[in-house]
């Protein structure tokens, strides 16, 4: 494969079409085009395909595009690390997956510390799945994986979890609703909207069980992998949502949600998941060690 021509594919991809390609590269589109069709002819396939005036990214074409990301992104750090040891200096990558299920501000306050450690840090984040997420950090692609769950013993993955906090659950609701739901928290909740985590979230179980032991039967509106599509519904009044009691302020101020109680039953944990048992890489020790004073087990 000639990688030139692989890199023209990215480049047209990417700004949308040939036209806009050829202008950011300074070529013509003739010849942007013509570089692409030999791409297509030692692939086998057709990359693209005419959508109206334009182009767009056929099935294979798609494909391409998701593995071309991996390479250039690769060859990005690659060239930056060798020359940060060419030009003296060095530079630290740091490779997080973090799990989808994970509110972004408690990302945040779990990963800040990484950034304060005596070296200059290059801190890359990737969301997805778990399970995605473990199988990257197997093949040595990522150095730590953030989740709100321990990585079970029924995996193959060889890696090692370790405890960064704990967190009371709260329960919040826009002004407008909270103000039709009359009755004392709990029991406010029986009958009410509700917006919950998908099934597959260790906190939705708790959740589950908690409303089950106070006879409660909110109705149910939704269900959300992503925390942060969930609070945006919440905000729009669409349902009682939960949020990490640690995050009450941000999830008010950035949400225009009010609190409606808080269950100190429901506890969420969050783990970073590391190939080290013994912990060496400076990032994930700055972020267990600052998670231990800002999160002190009870």
């Amino acid at each position: 494969m000639n990688f030139k021509h692989l890199y023209y594919f990215w480049a047209a991809a990417k700004a949308g079409g040939i036209v806009r390609a050829g202008e950011q590269l300074h070529i013509t589109p003739q010849t942007l085009s013509t570089q692409i069709k030999l791409l297509e002819e030692s692939m086998g396939c057709h990359l693209f395909q005419k959508h109206g005036r334009g182009v767009e990214l056929t099935a294979e074409g798609r494909t391409a595009l998701s593995y071309a990301e991996q390479i250039f992104t690769l060859g990005a750090e690659l060239e930056a690390a060798v020359g940060n040891k060419r030009g003296g200096g060095r530079t630290l990558h740091f490779r997080v997956g973090i799990a989808d299920a994970v509110p972004k501000a408690m990302a945040y306050r779990l990963l800040e510390p990484a950034l304060s450690v005596s070296e200059p840090v290059r801190l890359i984040c990737h969301e997805g799945h778990f399970r995605d997420l473990l199988g990257q950090l197997s093949v040595q692609r990522l150095d730590l994986v953030i989740a709100n769950e321990p990585m079970g013993k029924q995996t193959s993955v060889k890696a090692f979890n370790h405890t960064l906090g704990t967190t009371a659950m709260s329960f919040f609701a826009a002004p407008a609703l909270r103000r039709t739901l009359t009755q004392p928290f709990p029991q406010c909740l029986d009958g009410a909207p509700m917006l919950i985590q998908g099934s597959g979230s260790a906190m939705r179980q708790r959740l589950d069980l908690w409303l089950a032991e106070h006879a409660l039967r909110p109705r149910l509106i939704g269900e959300f992998d992503d925390a942060a599509l969930l609070k945006a519904f919440g905000g729009e009044g669409r349902g009682v949502f939960m949020s990490p009691t640690a995050l009450e302020d941000e999830t008010c101020a950035q949400y225009g949600v009010e609190v409606m109680g808080r269950a100190s039953e429901l506890v969420e944990e969050f783990f970073g998941i590391s190939a080290e048992r013994r912990i060496t890489h400076p990032c994930v020790a700055a972020i267990t060690r600052a998670a231990r004073v800002q999160f002190p087990r009870k």
